[in-house]
C-alpha cells in the first residue's frame, strides 16, 4: 500500500497538473494506493503524523511536491514505526532530488517508486530554538540563519500573498530576491560552539548554513563536502565585511564551483550552538522559523529510509 501526500500548489499550482498525469499512470499500474492532497501549509505534517502515529505496520509514504513538502512530512513522521519515504519532486528548488540524483521527470520518479531497487538510510537534522518552551524542527536538506534564510523568507511571503514572478521559479527567483537582500544585508557578531568543545567567534557574519546535503536555494552549492550518510553537519560560515567577496562566494556557489574564499569557513560537527548579537531570520529546508539570536542544531545519523 502506497500513501501519496501531494501538494497540488507546488510550483505555482503546476503540481496539480503533474499529479493528474501521475495518477493516470498509477491507475494503469494496478498498484494499491491512497492519495492525500494538502490544502494549506502544515497539512503534510499533520497527514504524516496521522499515518505513522501508533502504527505497527510498515508504511510507504511518497512525497509529491517540493523540499518544503518533504520537510513537513519529515517533521510529522513518527519514526518509531517502520517508514520508507519516496519522493517525486514537483517543486521549485528540488535540492533534495538534486543531491539524491533522482530523475527530473516525475513519471520516471514514479516508476522508481513503484519498482524500487535501492534504498538508502540517510541523516536528517534537528533545529531547536526558544528557552522557555523550545521549538524543534527537523530538516532534510539544510537549515540556516541570516542572509540565506532572509531570501527564503521573502520568497515564501510572496508565494503566500499569491504574487507570482514572471520568470521560472527556482534558482532565478532565489537570485532575484538574493540581489535585493544583498543590497541591504548587514553583518552581525556571533559565535559557534561545535560539539560543545570548540568555540569560534566572528565579527562580520552574513549567514551560517547547516547542511545534510550540499545544495540549497534551488542548486546553490554551499557545502560541497556534505554527506548525507556520515552523521555530520557541514557548516558554512560567510563572515567577511566585504560585499564584493560575499558576491563572489555566492556566484561560485551558483555555478557549482568549490573555490575557497577569504571570509568563508567550513566545519564538520555532530551538533552546533549558535549565538548572534541580534535576531536574524532562520529557515529549515526553505521554511521560515522567524528570527532568532540563539539556535541549536544536531544531526541524527541514518534514521530516514528513502528510495533512491
Amino acid at each position: 500500500m502506497y500513501y501519496f501526500i501531494v501538494n497540488p500548489n507546488a510550483r505555482r499550482g503546476f503540481g496539480a497538473k503533474i499529479w493528474k498525469k501521475l495518477e493516470h499512470q498509477l491507475r494503469q499500474s494496478g498498484i494499491e494506493y491512497e492519495a492525500l492532497l494538502t490544502r494549506r501549509q502544515g497539512d503534510a505534517r499533520s497527514l504524516a503524523r496521522q499515518l505513522t502515529e501508533n502504527c505497527r505496520e510498515p508504511r510507504v509514504i511518497v512525497a509529491v511536491g517540493g523540499d518544503g513538502t518533504v520537510n513537513e512530512i519529515l517533521d510529522g513522521l513518527c519514526l518509531d514505526c517502520q517508514v520508507t519515504l519516496g519522493y517525486i519532486p514537483t517543486g521549485t528548488g528540488n535540492d533534495l532530488a538534486r543531491s539524491l540524483k533522482l530523475p527530473r521527470h516525475p513519471g520516471r520518479c514514479l516508476r522508481k517508486v513503484l519498482n524500487p531497487k535501492y534504498y538508502q538510510n540517510v541523516d536528517y537534522g534537528i533545529l531547536s530554538y526558544g528557552e522557555d518552551a523550545p521549538v524543534y524542527r527537523r530538516f532534510a536538506v539544510s537549515s540556516g540563519i541570516g542572509f540565506d534564510a532572509a531570501v527564503s523568507q521573502e520568497l515564501t511571503e510572496f508565494r503566500n500573498r499569491g504574487i507570482h514572478l514572471l520568470f521560472h521559479p527556482g534558482r532565478l527567483s532565489y537570485i532575484f530576491f538574493g540581489l535585493k537582500r544583498f543590497l541591504f544585508a548587514s553583518p552581525v557578531k556571533g559565535y559557534l560552539l561545535l560539539d560543545d568543545v570548540k568555540k569560534v567567534e566572528f565579527n562580520h557574519i552574513y549567514f551560517i548554513s547547516f547542511h545534510i546535503h550540499p545544495y540549497e536555494g534551488g542548486g546553490f552549492r554551499f557545502a560541497p563536502k556534505a554527506d548525507s550518510g556520515d552523521g555530520m553537519l557541514e557548516v558554512c560560515v560567510a563572515h567577511n565585511g566585504s560585499r564584493r567577496l560575499l558576491f563572489s562566494m555566492l556566484l561560485d556557489a551558483f555555478l557549482g564551483r568549490a573555490n575557497r574564499h577569504r571570509g568563508v569557513h567550513f566545519y564538520s560537527c555532530r551538533e552546533v550552538k549558535v549565538h548572534v548579537d541580534r535576531p536574524m531570520p532562520v529557515h529549515v529546508d526553505g521554511e521560515g522559523c522567524m528570527s532568532q539570536s540563539d539556535i541549536h542544531l544536531r544531526c541524527v545519523e541514518q534514521k530516514l529510509r528513502i528510495m533512491v
